[in-house]
């Protein structure tokens, strides 16, 4: 006789209980997380992490260093991890970044321009970064140039290098950072604060792969790929007058979105935890568990600083507590209003 898909898991499910803070809905879906099979009920995975008094030795190997309370008040680090999959550096663990993470494999073979798009904070270096590891040349350079700091009257130079005498100071030839990517990946970053005036010689380096550094008759032929990111919405700055149309076609025709993460809540959880291990490991502590109540606000807020803010909340915690744990008290006030 067929039994009922889950059926096998009923007993756990009435024997132990959704930890308070797995009962916030973008929290409860991390449990949905498995590795290429399907996914268990939330309730099964939870008690996974977190068990009742009469199996308080699951959550808590060590009985000495148990923290005082029930088992449900408290979240082991080491549960949390097992959510994650850290892939070349990023924390996969929602169907969001799964699909971020498929046309990262798609497009990372290719010497194919990409432009990630996504608020501050969501990790879009990280994705760049992803791309060259995954792709060609991962052992090519893997340049980072912020287009917010281009020098007005040096920005082309910056970019494209210079010969000597080229300018006032060009006291020596100097590569830019197109050439000083050969061979590899550059990144630039936030390019919606590239010049209008530089973006005509952008479109043609994109184009072409070729640059002519500022002060020299010689055109270069450069091989590399072009990733570029941005915080800002393009299309509006295209309608505008902002943005080259031309350039953002060119650099937009293939495209990565990344979410912000109160769009992907269900890896907060995760998130924590991987944040708690690498502060660990840099400040020499040994935090291994969170309380519920301290888990719960962190899924329910919004995070408008996305995972760059959270891992700045996680590091002054980790840092100032002397404790093994981390509890509300040592969350910021933004938090928990």
């Amino acid at each position: 006789m067929q039994t009922m898909p889950g059926s096998e898991h009923i007993h756990e499910m009435n024997t132990f209980a959704v930890p308070p803070w797995a009962r916030h809905s973008g929290a409860r879906l991390a449990f949905y997380f498995s590795r290429g099979t399907k996914p268990l009920s939330p309730y099964v995975c939870a008690t996974r992490l977190i068990r009742r008094d009469e199996k308080v030795e699951q959550a808590f190997p060590n009985s000495d260093t148990t923290p005082e309370g029930r088992p449900e008040e408290w979240v082991a680090v080491q549960r949390l991890s097992e959510l994650t999959e850290n892939v070349g550096g990023m924390v996969v663990a929602s169907e969001e970044l799964r699909k971020v993470l498929k046309t990262i494999t798609k497009l990372s073979p290719y010497r194919q321009t990409v432009l990630i798009e996504g608020e501050s904070g969501t990790g879009k270096d990280l994705v760049a970064r992803a791309l060259h590891n995954f792709g060609s040349v991962p052992n090519g350079p893997f340049v980072t140039f912020n287009c917010s700091n281009l020098v007005a009257s040096l920005a082309e130079a910056q970019l494209f290098g210079h010969v000597k005498g080229a300018y006032t100071d060009a006291r020596e030839d100097a590569l830019g950072y197109f050439r000083s990517a050969n061979g590899g990946t550059l990144f630039l970053d936030e390019i919606g604060e590239l010049p209008l005036n530089l973006q005509p010689k952008l479109l043609r380096a994109v184009e072409n792969r070729e640059i002519q550094p500022v002060g020299s008759t010689h055109v270069y032929k450069v091989d590399l790929r072009l990733i570029a990111a941005t915080n800002r919405d393009l299309r509006a700055m295209m309608k505008a007058g902002l943005f080259r149309e031309d350039l953002y076609y060119r650099l937009s025709s293939a495209a990565i979105v990344i979410p912000p993460l109160r769009k992907r809540a269900e890896s907060i959880p995760s998130f924590i935890a991987h944040f708690i291990e690498r502060y660990n490991k840099l400040f020499g502590k040994d935090v291994k568990y969170v309380s519920s109540e301290a888990l719960s606000a962190m899924c329910a807020y919004p995070w408008p600083g996305n995972i760059r803010e959270l891992a700045h909340v996680i590091e002054t915690a980790v840092l100032m507590t002397d404790l093994d744990r981390l509890t509300i008290s040592d969350l910021p006030s933004q938090i928990l209003e």
